[in-house]
């Protein structure tokens, strides 16, 4: 179940995104012996089994196989909001910041950003409600993202969720949770994911992160919002005929990949722990708490984030930066202790050359 095949020592140690991973041997096997038939004429048993499987494990009535979580995501804006309609999310939420403009262009909403950090309160919330006036736009979606992924992968408390879904209720306002990493957020509380997604009307989950299959999320919800929804896939072109190739591998993944995540939080606790003894690296371990390890460059470095990124990727190790002094590295399913700690040396070596 570990590591998707031996890499030798030349192979670069990628920390840029847990989206990297590769299929393991085991789950080649599963997508090569998949039962296939036409998902667009709801024919294809290997995906009707993963949509029932994570319906279930999502706790709720019925839920829908898409290529990504943006289209998880924008599919979900398109079932709650109309044109001109505002969505409350929290500060870098990714269907605000990382799907394109996508929110705006096709759904025809604006955002409106609550707290700092990536979470909130209801408190917040409530402050950040628009009255009932025609020069504001409509309030009509809270998206909460559960693990929050530009915020380092923290895990949004369950009480304040709880709160927020209260004052969602209260105001009429539909709750759409993404959950890419939900699976992190799960292992991470002890919490299951239909515990994490019940106070959603709709959740998104992603199956190509940490869990490793190739392609894949999906959205889940009640009955008549999915059977709406997957019109709305087939209007973005997300009909892909015979899928079941694919869902074998998020079925796999599914059943062997979720509980190792343990692994990739503990990886991302070393690598946090060693970046804060690296002279001029600002990281802070205690807030890591899954697989996203955000570090800074500290004013006196050397160089800035791009440059660090340039020449640690000379010497095989891969990792993003977030801003001119931010970086950003993610563990998963493709790497080990070892490599955590050969990638944490480098990146001394390289700032203190």
């Amino acid at each position: 179940m570990g590591r998707s095949m031996s890499r030798p020592m030349s192979r670069p140690i990628d920390l840029r995104s847990d989206t990297l991973t590769r299929p393991t041997a085991a789950m080649r096997e599963a997508m090569a012996g998949a039962e296939v038939g036409d998902d667009v004429y709801g024919d294809d048993p290997s995906v009707n089994a993963l949509e029932e499987r994570s319906a279930e494990l999502l706790g709720k009535k019925a839920a829908l196989f898409v290529p990504s979580g943006t289209m998880a995501n924008q599919i979900a804006l398109l079932l709650h909001c109309g044109r001109g309609d505002e969505v409350l999310v929290g500060e870098g939420a990714h269907c605000m910041f990382y799907e394109s403009g996508a929110g705006p262009a096709w759904a025809g909403v604006s955002f409106g950003v609550v707290g700092t950090g990536g979470l909130f309160d209801a408190e917040q919330l409530r402050a950040a409600l628009k009255p009932e006036n025609i020069h504001f736009p409509q309030s009509r979606l809270v998206a909460v993202e559960n693990t929050h992924n530009r915020a380092g992968g923290r895990v949004f408390p369950q009480s304040d969720v709880e709160a927020i879904a209260a004052l969602a209720r209260e105001r009429g306002l539909a709750l759409h949770l993404d959950g890419a990493r939900i699976w992190n957020a799960a292992v991470a509380t002890g919490r299951s994911p239909a515990q994490l997604a019940a106070p959603f009307d709709s959740v998104s989950a992603c199956f190509s992160k940490g869990l490793g299959a190739p392609v894949g999320s999906v959205l889940a919800g009640g009955r008549e919002g999915i059977a709406k929804a997957r019109r709305l896939r087939k209007m973005l072109g997300g009909g892909m005929r015979q899928a079941g190739i694919l869902a074998a591998a998020a079925l796999y993944a599914l059943d062997h990949h979720r509980e190792r995540l343990r692994e990739d939080h503990d990886n991302a606790r070393l690598l946090a722990e060693r970046l804060s003894e690296v002279a001029g690296v600002g990281c802070e371990p205690d807030r890591v708490e899954t697989n996203i390890v955000n570090f800074t460059l500290e004013p006196g470095a050397r160089m800035d984030a791009e440059e660090l990124v340039a020449r640690v990727r000379a010497k095989g190790v891969l990792i993003n930066a977030t801003g001119v002094r931010a970086l950003r590295a993610v563990t998963h399913l493709d790497v080990d202790g070892d490599d955590i700690e050969r990638g944490a040396r480098v990146l001394g070596e390289v700032l203190g050359e």
